[in-house]
C-alpha cells in the first residue's frame, strides 16, 4: 500500500535580531579587535602585567561607555519618532519629535513627522469645527431635519423636528421610522408636498402634530455617508404660508378682473332698468308685470354689485399700521358692538399685542358675528323642529404664552361640517353670507404674523375659533436683535 505523502509543515521563521540588538552586536564586534590591538601595543611597549591589566580595564570601561552613548543616540530618536507615529495612529496629535533640524537624517525625518502631525491636527480641528457648525445650524433651523441610515433607523433629529413630531432625541434615536410612525416621510419623493390631515392612512402622524402645526410641508431629500454607511437626509419646509399667499394672489387677480368687468356691466343694467321703470305708463294692465320685472332686474343688479364690492375688499386690504395695543380694552370694544345677545368675556391677561387696532377689531368682530349667527341659527332650527333650544352662548377667553396671545371665541351652534372650504373665497354656508369674512379674518391675522384656526369644540357641540397674535415684547426683542446684528 502506497503511503500518503506527508504534508509539508511550515518551517519556523528564523528569529530575527532587533535593530538595537544588531547595533549592540556590531559594537561588540568592534570592541574585541580594539581591545586585542590595544593589548598587543601594550605588550610590545614592555608594560608590566599589572599596568597592562589596569590600562585594558580603563580602556574597556571607556569603550563600553562610548558604545552605550552611541547606541542611546541612535536608538532614542527612533523610539521618539515611533512614539509620535503611534500617537498619530491613535489620533493624538499633541506629541512632537525633538531635535528636528535640517541637514541631518534624523532631523529631516523628525521635521517631516512633525509636519504630518501638524497637518492632521489642523484637519481634525477643521473637521471638529465643521461638525460643531453643522450641529449648531441644524439646531437653529426652524425646519424639521431627520437623518436615517440604510436600515431606516433614525440617526439625527433637530429640535424643530422634536417639537413638530413630539420626539425626544435621547429616547427616539436608534429607533426605526416605522416604530416612530415616520415611514410616510421616507416614501415621499424629493420636493414632494405632504399634507397632514385626519386621513385614515396617517392617524399617528396627525396625532404627533401640535394643534397649530402647518398642514403642508415640502420634503427635500439628500444623501450623505458617515463612516462609510449611506444615510438619507430629510428636510421639511413649511409651505403652507407660501401656498396660501399664492392662492391669495390668484384670488386677488381673479377678483380684481371679475369685479371690474361685472361692475362695468351692472352699472348700465341698473341704470337702464331704473330709467325704463320711470317711463312706463301705469294705465295698461300688462305694464305692472313689466314694472315688476324691471324692479327685479334693478334689485338684483344692486345686490350683485354689493356682492362684488364686498369681495374687492380682499384685494384692497391695506398694510396694518402696527402699534402696541392693550388686549383687555380691545376685547371689551368688540363685545360692546354685538347687540343681539350678551357675549361673555372671560379673564384676560394684562398684556399688549403689536397690531393694527382697527384691523384686529374687524377680525374679532367677524368671528364674534359668525359665532352669534351660528348660535341663533341653531336656536331657530330647534324651534322649527319643536325642540326646546339651549340658551344662546358665545364666549371669549384668552391666555398668553411666552411669545403669543391666544384669543378663543366659542359658540354653541351646530359646529363645522366642511372644514376644507372654510377659507375658500365665494364659499359660505349662510343664506345671506358672502364668503368674505373668514378669508379676510385669516388674511388680517397672517399680516400680523399670527394665525387663525377654526375647529369643532371637544366634548360638546359648537365651534371654536382661535386667533394667535405675537405679543408686543416679542416683537420688540426681535427688533432689538435685528438692530444689534
Amino acid at each position: 500500500m502506497a503511503s500518503r505523502p506527508k504534508k509539508n509543515k511550515k518551517a519556523p521563521k528564523p528569529h530575527r535580531l532587533t535593530f538595537q540588538a544588531k547595533l549592540r552586536l556590531f559594537c561588540s564586534l568592534l570592541f574585541v579587535p580594539t581591545m586585542a590591538l590595544l593589548a598587543g601595543i601594550l605588550v610590545m611597549a614592555h608594560f608590566s602585567t599589572a599596568a597592562i591589566l589596569s590600562l585594558l580595564t580603563i580602556a574597556a570601561l571607556l569603550l563600553l561607555l562610548a558604545i552605550a552613548a552611541f547606541t542611546d543616540q541612535v536608538v532614542r530618536p527612533l523610539q521618539t519618532l515611533a512614539n509620535v507615529v503611534a500617537a498619530l495612529r491613535e489620533e493624538d496629535y499633541s506629541f512632537r519629535a525633538r531635535g528636528a533640524k535640517r541637514d541631518d537624517p534624523f532631523g529631516d525625518l523628525a521635521i517631516e513627522i512633525n509636519a504630518l502631525a501638524d497637518m492632521h491636527q489642523s484637519q481634525r480641528l477643521g473637521a471638529l469645527e465643521a461638525a460643531a457648525l453643522f450641529r449648531r445650524v441644524i439646531a437653529e433651523l426652524d425646519a424639521p431635519v431627520f437623518a436615517f441610515d440604510q436600515g431606516d433607523v433614525l440617526r439625527l433629529v433637530n429640535p424643530a423636528a422634536e417639537r413638530a413630531f413630539s420626539l425626544i432625541a435621547e429616547r427616539d434615536l436608534g429607533r426605526t421610522a416605522r416604530e416612530l410612525q415616520l415611514g410616510t416621510l421616507l416614501e415621499q419623493p424629493d420636493e414632494g408636498v405632504i399634507q397632514f390631515d385626519t386621513a385614515p392612512q396617517q392617524p399617528r402622524i396627525v396625532s404627533r402634530l401640535p394643534a397649530r402645526a402647518p398642514s403642508r410641508w415640502m420634503v427635500r431629500r439628500g444623501s450623505f455617508r458617515q463612516d462609510g454607511v449611506p444615510h438619507t437626509l430629510i428636510l421639511l419646509s413649511d409651505v403652507s404660508a407660501a401656498l396660501r399667499e399664492e392662492e391669495r394672489i390668484a384670488w386677488r387677480r381673479l377678483i380684481r378682473v371679475l369685479g371690474h368687468e361685472i361692475s362695468n356691466s351692472l352699472a348700465p343694467i341698473k341704470s337702464i332698468a331704473g330709467t325704463l321703470r320711470s317711463r312706463l305708463p301705469q294705465s295698461n294692465g300688462m305694464l305692472p308685470d313689466f314694472d315688476r320685472g324691471l324692479g327685479v332686474i334693478e334689485s338684483r343688479a344692486e345686490s350683485l354689485n354689493r356682492f362684488v364690492q364686498a369681495y374687492r375688499q380682499l384685494a384692497q386690504l391695506p398694510a396694518p399700521a402696527m402699534r402696541r395695543v392693550p388686549v383687555r380694552p380691545l376685547l371689551e370694544r368688540v363685545v360692546s358692538l354685538e347687540t343681539r345677545l350678551d357675549v361673555a368675556l372671560g379673564d384676560t391677561p394684562p398684556v399688549e399685542v403689536f397690531a393694527d387696532p382697527d384691523q384686529m377689531e374687524q377680525l374679532l368682530i367677524n368671528l364674534v358675528r359668525n359665532g352669534v349667527e351660528a348660535a341663533c341659527g341653531a336656536r331657530e332650527e330647534a324651534l322649527a323642529a319643536g325642540i326646546t333650544p339651549e340658551e344662546l352662548s358665545v364666549n371669549i377667553r384668552s391666555n398668553a404664552g411666552a411669545d403669543f396671545l391666544s384669543v378663543f371665541i366659542e359658540d354653541n351652534g351646530p359646529g363645522l361640517t366642511n372644514t376644507a372650504n372654510l377659507f375658500v373665497p365665494f364659499y359660505t354656508t349662510k343664506k345671506t353670507g358672502s364668503g368674505v369674512g373668514l378669508v379676510l379674518a385669516r388674511q388680517i391675522a397672517e399680516a400680523h404674523g399670527g394665525t387663525l384656526e377654526l375647529r369643532n369644540r371637544t366634548g360638546t357641540h359648537g365651534c371654536e375659533a382661535e386667533v394667535r397674535i405675537p405679543l408686543a415684547h416679542r416683537i420688540q426683542e426681535e427688533t432689538e436683535q435685528t438692530a444689534v446684528r
